[in-house]
């Protein structure tokens, strides 16, 4: 860790026997270094230590209590790790998901993407395709919320699959969930039949753009789920040029995207024929998710 990633400040000492209200203000004080929400992840944190809701810590603000594990947990949080990684869970889609490191955090922009496939599917049964699962939020908030989806998740790293699968179980999809350990398209054959939907959340970030990120990003996520060349596109062009393999025709395309790569990714989805390319904005007006369709009929 370098000096600029340490945190400045630690919480002053605490008073003897300190009440829950005054732990969480010196916890708030330190934790201003780290995030944009010191309170929040204060309340969080020593909710956690206390094994109760937030709600019923913020009832109980004036009372004295012994809480022995919050210290490790407000040190965990000042070295920038990330609260999902702390708490071993994350909210996506009004689900929870396990987490842990150093999978991709799920992430409120990535909702749009599960979005825009259930717009697509409307009730209709139909399979899917999920390339780079991760933690399987993507996956099961699509099968969840589409009952008569098939969903097959695919990614590299055997510890997300491993945690998709929990996931897929802990909210009783697991048997429209199929998962396999592969690259991509790389876990499919031609024995597979053609999906009706294939999306992602692919690694989109430029590698020139590492230094800047924050330090809860580069000292905990993985950088191989997260950067893509150059441009942040590598993984995307590979995605849209291979995906009519595996694409029905009339079939979706859906992947996140990076703020201002709109204009190149309609480029890279125009030069590969498809149509009806489109982008959804997230709730800051950025365009986050490209969509677009594999033509019915095909020249050549």
């Amino acid at each position: 860790m370098t000096s600029d990633e340490m945190s400045p400040h630690a919480p002053a000492v605490l008073p003897l026997r300190p009440t829950n209200a005054q732990r969480i203000a010196l916890a708030q004080e330190g934790l201003a270094w780290v995030t944009d929400t010191p309170r929040l992840d204060a309340e969080i944190l020593l909710a956690r230590a206390l094994d109760m809701p937030r709600a019923a810590l913020l009832a109980r603000l004036h009372e004295r209590t012994d809480v022995p594990g919050f210290d490790a947990l407000l040190e965990r949080r000042l070295t920038y790790e990330p609260l999902a990684y702390i708490l071993r869970e994350w909210e996506f889609y009004s689900l929870g998901f396990k987490v842990v490191a150093p999978l991709l955090v799920p992430r409120p922009e990535t909702e749009h993407l599960v979005e825009a496939v259930l717009e697509h599917v409307g009730g209709a049964s139909v399979r899917v395709l999920d390339c780079g699962t991760g933690t399987g939020c993507v996956a099961v908030g699509i099968a969840y919320n589409a009952p008569g989806c098939c969903v097959v998740a695919t990614d590299a790293n055997s510890l997300a699959i491993e945690v998709a699968g929990e996931n897929a179980a802990r909210h009783g999809v697991a048997e429209r969930v199929e998962l396999r350990v592969g690259d991509f398209f790389g876990a499919l054959s031609p024995r597979d039949a053609l999906f009706d939907v294939v999306c992602s959340n692919p690694p989109y970030v430029e590698e020139g753009a590492w230094p800047e990120l924050s330090p809860v990003i580069r000292m905990h996520e993985d950088p191989a789920a997260l950067l893509a060349g150059a441009d942040g596109l590598d993984v995307i062009r590979r995605i849209v040029q291979e995906a009519p393999r595996f694409l029905r025709p009339g079939g979706l395309l859906a992947f996140e995207i990076g703020e201002g790569q709109a204009a190149g990714v309609a480029d890279i989805l125009g030069r590969h024929g498809y149509e009806k390319v489109r982008f959804r904005r997230d709730l800051a007006g950025i365009q986050r998710v490209a969509c677009a369709e594999r033509p019915v009929f095909e020249c050549g």
